[in-house]
């Protein structure tokens, strides 16, 4: 089971949480660039942080006895969604609103 609690403002995701079995999940409050153009340092997990951690988990299994294509198809899929959130990041940036609310 997971608990996940969302904060938005105005319709900007602002952070939140989400608990499972043993695990816990500060998100990202707010954008990482301020109305004067100057960025901060992080202070919480992105989907891309969570999803490298899942794909570390499956790697590792592949050098143990656990290795097996389901493992594999998922670290596929995994890399699949990291190509997608990366596209989106460098679509932001050429656009000049990466980091912040701007869509």
């Amino acid at each position: 089971m997971i608990t996940s609690n969302h904060f938005s403002d105005n319709g900007n995701p602002i952070g939140g949480t989400t608990y499972g079995r043993g695990f816990a999940i500060g998100w990202q409050s707010g954008p990482l660039v301020d109305s004067q153009g100057e960025r901060s340092e992080p202070n919480g997990a992105f989907v891309e942080d969570i999803i490298k951690a899942a794909l570390d988990r499956l790697e590792y299994y592949q050098g143990t006895k656990f290795a097996n294509d389901y493992n594999k198809i998922a670290i596929t899929y995994l890399t699949g969604a990291l190509e997608c959130l990366h596209a989106r990041t460098h679509s932001r940036e050429k656009r000049g609103v990466e980091g912040s609310h701007a869509e």
